[in-house]
């Protein structure tokens, strides 16, 4: 194996991210000056003109920076080694641009298609949809070509995809629902003079056809759902758990709010109640949908991802119920000085009912507050109980902060009481109190429970694969396995690796802060611990 001197080795490190950076910048310039031109021969307005300057612009972007690009990938291409290829800055190159033109492309083409259901033509949408596509194109081809595709953060363009794809599917499938819905709802009071109903929808389905497209594609066809560890599993707990179950808790609790007005408040007209329901009914239908799927693919992966999704659910159920008692402390408060029925303060009220009530059963469901000895001293466990309460504490001195600011305007000026002034400072800082206080008991139990004399999580910090070919599912699994942070050198010759179940059970009892694993032919596996 050659070895690089430290001051050729840092040489290298820093040509690559700043050829990197040129060549990203080329490509975008030159995209640029593609589509501007193309738009103008797709532009049929005859009034259209948009002087010398947008054409000078256009044409220097096109006729300079793209025989720039092109020569320096070519050149970029050509001496692409194994080095080059295992280094993050080729990786992160070939995702940002990847979902650069990926979300350049697919919003002009949907932007277009949209356009074209009320008969509108969008020609610099259409040229930037084509040519963004093309570089989409090419850097899908680089990003799975068998000797030049990066070895190091190859996942993350898919990941990335498969995630983009998701949120425009279902934020479109939530307003194709909830146009139909208001539809269906508000029929009788009419739709404005000129804008039928079903355009809204169709355009909407058209981006949702389209974001459902952009997420099987990556999810299933590249292969987003068979990933495991890293930043994969991050995505899928913010994506499918938090983002989702947010959406859906958002929209239930919204139904309860609308539902407890519709009964018990007299001022609340139909057309308001009728108003709020077509959202509330289709975030809380689209997140369900997206969070169920998603929670089943989060019951197959790791311990770590599934305590992961369960503390995010806790998380989101403890907001909603923090938020539903300040609120209610705060419509109590001002009932005090307002009189309660046929005023804003009803509503409000019921807002901090139904927050509360959906908050608490789901935080109880997914938090187990009966068993919370359970999993006590876990990491994740440990980090979520420290940021809540670091969280508590900075909206606590924020709130305090209000209310002393509250009173001495009040000082200053006397117009106003001091329960209008303080009393949503005042709800917010008692609930944020109530949580403050439970999680800082819990942590001080968990604390106590744990064994004085714990044995690390893990024997070594790093371990360091040698390997031939693609050893990153290998990585993946020892990441997996050990919680260590892996490095990969690739051979230069071609030895089959050994599999990841030899590699892992070779490193079992193996103490170092450092281990060199080397994966020979047949099989083989040589463990090392590195001093240091």
């Amino acid at each position: 194996m050659s070895q690089q001197l430290p001051g050729t080795a840092v040489s290298g490190v820093v040509r690559r991210w700043i050829v990197y950076a040129i060549l990203f910048t080329l490509v975008a310039i030159a995209a640029n000056g593609v589509s501007s031109l193309l738009g103008r021969l797709l532009d049929v307005d005859p009034l259209f003109d948009e002087g010398t300057y947008g054409l000078a612009l256009a044409l220097a972007y096109a006729l300079i920076g793209g025989p720039l690009a092109l020569l320096l990938w070519w050149l970029v291409w050509r001496r692409l080694d194994d080095a080059d290829r295992g280094s993050v800055a080729w990786g992160l190159y070939i995702a940002a641009m990847y979902v650069t033109s990926l979300v350049v492309f697919t919003v002009g083409a949907l932007s277009t298609l949209a356009a074209l259901v009320r008969g509108d033509w969008q020609p610099w949408e259409c040229a930037s949809a084509i040519v963004w596509f093309a570089v989409w194109l090419g850097h899908h081809a680089m990003l799975r070509h068998r000797d030049k595709g990066p070895t190091r953060l190859a996942t993350l363009p898919v990941v990335l995809g498969a995630a983009y794809g998701l949120g425009v599917a279902a934020f479109s499938a939530g307003r194709t629902l909830q146009g139909l819905l208001d539809t269906a709802l508000l029929s009788e009071t009419g739709l404005p003079l000129g804008d039928p109903w079903w355009q809204s929808v169709l355009q909407s389905l058209i981006w949702c056809a389209g974001g459902i497209l952009l997420w099987w594609w990556h999810w299933f066809r590249d292969g987003a759902r068979r990933f495991r560890g890293g930043f994969a599993d991050v995505a899928l707990v913010l994506t499918g758990i938090l983002a989702a179950a947010g959406a859906m808790l958002g929209g239930v609790i919204s139904l309860l709010h609308t539902g407890l007005r519709g009964a018990f408040d007299p001022s609340a007209s139909s057309r308001d109640l009728l108003g709020d329901l077509a959202l509330a009914i289709a975030a809380a239908v689209i997140g369900a949908i997206v969070w169920l799927y998603h929670r089943r693919i989060v019951l197959e992966r790791g311990e770590r991802t599934r305590a992961a999704a369960g503390l995010v659910e806790a998380g989101l159920g403890l907001i909603a119920l923090a938020s539903g008692i300040g609120v209610v402390l705060n419509a109590l408060l001002a009932a005090t000085v307002t009189p309660l029925a046929g005023s804003d303060a009803l509503s409000l009220l019921f807002g901090g009912l139904a927050a509360l009530i959906v908050g608490a059963i789901v935080w109880v469901w997914a938090w187990r507050p009966l068993r919370v000895e359970e999993g006590a001293g876990g990491p994740a466990r440990r980090v979520y109980l420290v940021a809540v309460f670091g969280a508590s504490a900075v909206v606590a001195l924020s709130t305090l902060l209000v209310i002393g600011f509250r009173i001495f305007e009040l000082v200053l000026d006397s117009s106003g009481g001091v329960v209008e002034r303080v009393r949503a400072p005042l709800g917010l800082l008692v609930a944020t109190a109530l949580v403050a206080g439970y999680h800082f008991a819990i942590w001080r139990r968990d604390r106590a429970a744990a064994p004085a004399s714990a044995a690390p999580a893990r024997a070594f910090d790093q371990v360091v694969l040698v390997a031939a070919g693609d050893a990153q599912p290998v990585a993946q699994a020892i990441r997996e396995a050990t919680g260590a942070s892996v490095v990969v050198w690739t051979r230069s010759d071609a030895a089959e690796p050994a599999s990841a179940e030899t590699i892992t059970a070779a490193l079992e009892g193996v103490e170092a802060r450092r281990v060199l694993v080397v994966a020979g032919a047949e099989g083989r596996v040589e463990v090392v611990p590195l001093a240091g």
